[in-house]
């Protein structure tokens, strides 16, 4: 079947990301690598654009989609490197050069098998709001993307009324919407708002939630996501949440308003759950008898040769929403999700491990090894012939 061009616009956060090459980190402790006063050696330095405008954008291009970025950058060194690597890859019509303001940049710490660490500036991020969204872009779109909000103060200030404001006008289009969140700092001003408020005010205008399910804690109970914390001692979130408390997270989230909502868990997949069909019904494109009550987790593809995680979520929306937008199942949707995710840690920044749609669609089909992953809750079935989990609120595909 012909498919017909899809227009999407991506909005919201952009940096320059820079990555040091780390070198023989396998021999120490990470911890022992970065002391005060001690001279760490590094490689090289790789430099390339971050954030969800870009990761996501780019990634969503490289599939397919024709993609135009709505963001903002100052008219600094970093706001010009910024724009000269995305002429290159997508349209840059929507991004705003403001004069006088610095850009985001973000130095990128991305050890070998160990989840990156980030210090970021956000610069320009944090006066990003109603007025610099370009709506005659988004007016002629099929979708709308929009990402990292609790790292752009604007949109979270006010109890988010920028945000509603956002979602509420692109409604009005009968664009699909589509929103991606970042994990704040519990000391920042980001990470002490009110994030239920928020997400009440602007769940109802938003059509497809893609947190990592960390976010998803945060935003959502931020006092249990400090003990979970607390009791992991270093270790890796993702371990300490439960199929139970994914289910929890999501059926809150479509209470609130959402219609598909899926939680990015990493290594342990792509978790999706949805609404009711009467919900589902006002987005266009996608089979409700399909996507309407699912409940499913689907495990991640083998890595062997880990580069950084940096981008793996954004790089894994990608691969859902170009799905989605080309009409694929749900069970596809997160299939191209883990692919995707799988092809980014390949590389080590953020967008070069991505492939076109044709070059993708053939390692799905092919025999690429996944990930074993067990559920031990009540009503979870693995399918052996989709190779994923059926959750107990799971209306299974008709």
């Amino acid at each position: 079947m012909a498919q017909k061009e899809i227009n999407v616009v991506v909005a919201g956060h952009i940096c320059l990301d820079m990555f040091p090459e780390l070198v023989d980190t396998e021999r120490a402790l990470f911890e022992e690598l970065l002391v005060p006063g001690k001279l760490t050696n590094v490689g090289g330095l790789k430099i390339s654009t971050g954030g969800s405008v870009s990761n996501t954008g780019i990634a969503m291009q490289v599939l397919g989609a024709n993609t135009s970025l709505i963001a903002k950058v100052g008219d600094d060194f970093i706001g010009k490197a910024i724009l000269d690597f995305l002429r290159n890859k997508s349209s840059v019509k929507g991004i705003k050069i403001v004069e006088g303001e610095f850009s985001s940049y973000t130095i990128v710490i991305a050890p070998k098998n160990i989840d990156r660490m980030f210090l970021h500036n956000p610069g320009t991020n944090d006066t990003f709001g109603y007025d610099d969204i370009d709506f005659d872009l988004v007016r002629n779109s099929r979708l709308f993307h929009l990402g990292y909000p609790p790292l752009m103060k604007r949109l979270y200030q006010d109890d988010g009324d920028q945000l509603q404001k956002i979602f509420r006008k692109v409604k009005e289009f009968g664009v699909i919407t589509s929103l991606d969140f970042a994990l704040p700092d519990p000391s920042s001003p980001s990470g002490k708002v009110n994030w239920n408020t928020i997400l009440k005010k602007v769940m109802p205008y938003v059509d497809i939630f893609l947190p990592s399910v960390e976010e998803a804690q945060f935003v959502l109970d931020k006092e249990k996501f400090l003990e979970i914390r607390e009791r992991a001692n270093g270790k890796e979130l993702l371990h300490s949440f439960s199929a139970e408390g994914l289910t929890q997270l999501s059926k809150k989230l479509l209470d609130y308003g959402g219609k598909i909502v899926g939680l990015k868990c990493g290594s342990k997949g792509f978790y999706i759950k949805t609404a009711s069909r009467e919900k589902l019904n006002n987005i266009s494109g996608i089979d409700p008898d399909n996507w309407s009550e699912r409940q499913l987790w689907e495990p991640t593809y083998h890595v062997e040769n880990f580069a950084s995680a940096a981008g793996s979520g954004d790089c894994a929306i990608a691969g859902f929403l170009v799905a989605l937008l080309k009409g694929e199942t749900v069970e596809q949707c997160l299939r191209y999700a883990c692919m995707c995710g799988a092809q980014n840690v390949q590389a080590l920044d953020a967008i070069d491990g991505i492939r076109n749609w044709e070059e993708t669609t053939r390692k799905i089909r092919g025999d690429w090894k996944k990930n074993v992953l067990e559920i031990n809750a009540p009503g979870w079935e693995f399918d052996l012939h989709e190779k994923l989990w059926h959750g107990p609120e799971d209306k299974k595909s008709s």
